[in-house]
């Protein structure tokens, strides 16, 4: 029975995504500012994670705010919540919801690239998984080109396709793809920094809930410092309808977020990632069916790319995890290799 709510509630946590993505595409095109959604949605979330944090994990919080604690936190707040989320958003405006759902599909792959520099992976080049994890995030990459670079939205079909900022031409969308690919890359880093503080922190829901608000300060604060003063930006919404449609997405989002984090805890990362390409198909269905906004031929043939080299890295990454190395017994307690993404 855990097993059939698992799986239906991972699959319905990804069409709920991605209802909410053509739901910000929506209202980002009506003019809200970004800056201001990531504000008040990661507050929304933060305060939703805020009774799991105490009830279920007060006992675990540390003792003491340590420096490198207290900067891996900052760097987590900074770069998952201001820096990623508002890249995505603009994403969001400049291309689809089903692009902006496809690109996140990269980061199993660069996760482990930036955590097999860093030697928290371990790379055994004679191994058949880690050339299959390597040819998958290859497939992975090229999907991302042919899908930015292929895409013509004035020939994809003979709906209205219309582009955020009302600008229809590939140099927008290119941009667009473009600062959702910056995106992945700074949450590939963030997912190997969440990794390294989860070894001293061992508290994801708290975790969470001081990235969100600490994230959303910062927003705050970076948007009143560029444009001097907490803006929503020019829409045709009032100002209680953004904050009620902001509200529902931040509750809507925290609690997909909790439902996420409690499958990790149960059966791991890998079978999480893979409904994550469930995402992207109902992206585009909502897309076409709600804003009229379709794909080209080429960007659907990349995104088709992408997910050949997610379950290929994914389906390694399982295999791998079977294996028993050879020098097991040589490893000592002095070992600081950490297996990240097992």
């Amino acid at each position: 029975m855990e097993e059939v709510l698992m799986v239906s509630g991972l699959v319905g946590t990804q069409i709920v995504f991605a209802l909410y993505l053509v739901f910000l595409n929506k209202v980002l095109n009506l003019g809200v500012h970004p800056l201001f959604l990531v504000v008040f949605s990661n507050l929304t979330g933060s305060l939703f994670l805020l009774p799991f944090a105490v009830v279920l994990e007060r006992k675990k919080w540390p003792r003491t705010l340590t420096p490198t604690l207290g900067i891996q936190l900052a760097s987590q707040a900074i770069g998952g919540v201001t820096v990623f989320q508002t890249l995505t958003l603009l994403g969001v405006e400049k291309t689809s919801p089903a692009i902006a759902a496809a690109m996140p599909n990269l980061a199993p792959g660069f996760t482990f690239i930036i955590a097999a520099c860093l030697r928290l992976e371990k790379v055994e080049m004679r191994c058949k998984f880690t050339w299959t994890k390597i040819i998958g995030t290859i497939l992975c990459l090229t999907g991302v080109i042919a899908m930015s670079f292929l895409q013509s939205p004035t020939t994809s079909s003979k709906l209205t396709y219309k582009v955020s900022l009302g600008d229809n031409n590939e140099t927008e969308w290119i941009i667009g793809c473009g600062y959702l690919f910056i995106s992945v890359v700074i949450i590939s880093c963030i997912t190997v920094l969440q990794a390294v503080t989860m070894q001293t922190f061992r508290a994801p829901f708290s975790l969470c809930f001081v990235t969100f608000s600490v994230g959303a300060i910062f927003t705050a604060i970076t948007q009143i410092i560029v444009e001097g003063k907490m803006e929503i930006g020019s829409t045709a919404i009032s100002l209680t309808g953004v904050i009620g449609i902001v509200l529902l997405g931040g509750a809507v989002t925290g609690v997909c977020v909790t439902f996420q984090t409690w499958c990790v805890k149960q059966k791991g990362p890998v079978l999480v990632s893979m409904f994550s390409p469930i995402q992207t198909v109902f992206s585009a269905v909502f897309a076409a069916l709600i804003l009229r906004q379709l794909i080209s031929i080429g960007s659907t043939t990349g995104i088709a790319l992408m997910f050949a080299g997610l379950y290929m890295f994914l389906w390694a990454k399982k295999k791998e995890s079977y294996q028993v190395p050879d020098d097991i017994a040589k490893v000592t307690v002095n070992d600081v290799e950490k297996p990240l993404l097992s």
